[in-house]
């Protein structure tokens, strides 16, 4: 056993060797120092088993050279016993709460006292080593994630308020970066777990090579990350270190001998511009994040501080949704739909509305939070259910083939429960897919064609008539009128022209109708407010007619007057 004797008194540390070496049992290599900094100096070019220390010696005591010890890592894995010519309890005490693992006063020095003080503080440290280990692994594991390695939300949160106080004595800012996956959801339902666990790994790294060496990074959650960038006197830094993020994600994902595109949308706030509190920040770069998402995903949005205020109405109307749902208490008013020719009635669209309460939301405001909700597919059933239910009990009141309109939105439709829902409504109440027109916009054509065409191509073959919704504005191309089984185009109410109208604009118009006449549509034109509108529609030989001037959207029970004053019932 390598022993190091560190004591100032020539005669003491004799005592000590001469004990020790009085044993026959064990062998004792024995070196000695006469002074904490010689001690410290052997220390750091031998390893020994156990150090003998003086309690008391000059210019540095026994005490000072546990503490420096303790705090050197490459110096820490050594028992220690206390030796002093004091015995007292409470110096017992302190030397052992310094790091030493036991104490023995030099008057009680015997051969068996000296052997089991260097046993027991050798157990003693080793069960304290294994402590340590433990632990500093159950550290890592409060605040490391397991998959990535990187610091988690408890560990990034502490991090951010000590950043945050001590920045406050620089004009430097912080800024912190909320990141987000996108369509990560969808590699988890369609790969597994196990693939998305890939690509988050693989996300790290790729979001490691765009930091600097001093940036934090954490994993917050899922497939939420975050960064904080110190000492940034310009937007432009953050700029640049979002944009190499963006640029990396460019390059498709390989897993398991697949290409796999994922991208990322990041969101920025600023201390001390948005918050000084780490938790408000953090709240902010949130914000910003889901306003990137809403921007069309794969960008880096910067927190205003009136996206609060848009979260806030966000946040309330899903909250209002989901009561509304359970007590399925929205309206449906039904506008009536014309034909051009001679006026008569064809059929309804079914407008769904918020309840007569407070607080009121227009369907602009709630149906784009029901949609990224996915509360959407819930409450296009309710529509499907309540239109079908009053379209057939129309069709037996008044011995009519009248349609029934209903909006399908973009989620529903790539929603696997829609055509079945569809075909078992109509199958329950003996309806016949032909007198039943879903309406979709523009937007939905946009996103995952192919799924989107199959849908629609299917739905067309079981006898449902697809319209086109709010054609002339937005996104209206060609093209979409070719790809899709598309059989009524409806004309969106902006295109119609009044006598304020540039006859640049009514040329626009006509243009149109005559175009999709000659490819043989089906052509609605909305939001008829005038005379001088419907004339002109006539005029155009454009089919079918709705708006205000011919019809106002109706509840249940003025629909059914208006039906009765027409069938004479």
């Amino acid at each position: 056993m390598k022993v190091l004797i560190v004591d100032d008194d020539v005669v003491d540390r004799k005592v000590v060797k001469r004990t020790l070496c009085a044993s026959s049992d064990s062998h004792h290599e024995v070196q000695e120092a006469t002074s904490a900094a010689q001690g410290m100096s052997l220390l750091s070019s031998s390893q020994f088993d156990v150090i003998l220390l003086d309690y008391r010696m000059p210019e540095v005591d026994g005490i000072e050279m546990v503490s420096d010890m303790r705090a050197k890592p490459d110096m820490g894995n050594t028992a220690i016993v206390m030796i002093s010519a004091y015995d007292e309890p409470s110096l017992a005490l302190d030397c052992i709460e310094a790091g030493a693992q036991d104490f023995l006063a030099k008057n009680e020095i015997t051969l068996s006292k000296l052997e089991k003080a260097i046993l027991f503080a050798n157990k003693r440290f080793e069960i304290e080593q294994r402590m340590h280990k433990s632990y500093l692994a159950v550290k890592r594991m409060a605040e490391k994630d397991p998959l990535t390695g990187l610091s988690n939300r408890y560990h990034f949160e502490e991090t951010l308020k000590i950043l945050i106080a001590s920045n406050k004595r620089v004009t430097s800012k912080v800024a912190l970066l909320a990141l987000d996956l996108d369509n990560f959801k969808h590699i988890n339902d369609t790969m597994g777990h196990a693939a998305g666990d890939k690509v988050l790994q693989q996300s790290v790294k790729r979001i490691r090579k765009c930091l600097r060496n001093n940036e934090g990074f954490a994993r917050l959650g899922g497939d939420e990350f975050a960064i904080i960038l110190g000492n940034i006197t310009s937007g432009d830094e953050i700029s640049r270190i979002a944009n190499r993020i963006l640029d990396s994600f460019n390059v498709a994902f390989n897993i398991d001998d697949k290409e796999v595109h994922c991208g990322v949308s990041i969101g920025v706030a600023l201390c001390p511009d948005d918050s000084v509190n780490a938790q408000t920040l953090l709240k902010c770069a949130d914000i910003a994040m889901y306003r990137a998402k809403q921007n069309g995903k794969n960008g880096v949005s910067f927190y205003e501080s009136y996206y609060q205020t848009e979260f806030n109405q966000r946040f309330l109307i899903q909250n209002e949704l989901i009561g509304v749902l359970e007590n399925a208490s929205f309206r449906l008013l039904y506008q009536p739909l014309f034909s051009a020719k001679d006026k008569s009635l064809l059929g309804f669209e079914a407008l769904i509305r918020w309840p007569e309460m407070e607080p009121h939301f227009t369907p602009e405001e709630f149906i784009p939070v029901a949609e990224q909700s996915k509360l959407i597919n819930r409450i296009g059933e309710w529509v499907i259910t309540t239109a079908f239910n009053q379209l057939s009990q129309w069709h037996r009141q008044f011995n009519t083939a009248l349609t029934m309109s209903v909006n399908i939105s973009a989620v529903q439709l790539h929603d696997s429960d829609l055509l079945p829902y569809l075909s078992h409504t109509l199958e329950r109440l003996s309806l016949s897919a032909n007198s039943v027109i879903l309406e979709i916009t523009e937007t939905a054509l946009i996103k995952d064609n192919k799924k989107v065409t199959d849908i629609l191509r299917v739905l067309s073959g079981r006898g449902f008539k697809i319209a086109l919704d709010d054609f002339g504005m937005g996104f209206s191309s060609v093209s979409h009128l070719m790809e899709y089984p598309i059989d009524i185009v409806k004309l969106d109410k902006s295109m119609q022209t009044s006598n304020e109208s540039s006859d640049k604009h009514q040329r626009i118009f006509k243009a149109l109708a005559l175009m999709l006449k000659t490819l043989d549509f089906v052509v609605v034109a909305e939001g008829i407010e005038t005379k001088e509108q419907l004339l002109q529609c006539q005029q155009f030989n454009l089919e079918r007619l709705q708006g205000n001037y011919l019809g106002l959207p109706l509840n249940k029970e003025r629909s059914e007057l208006f039906l009765a004053s027409i069938f004479d019932v």
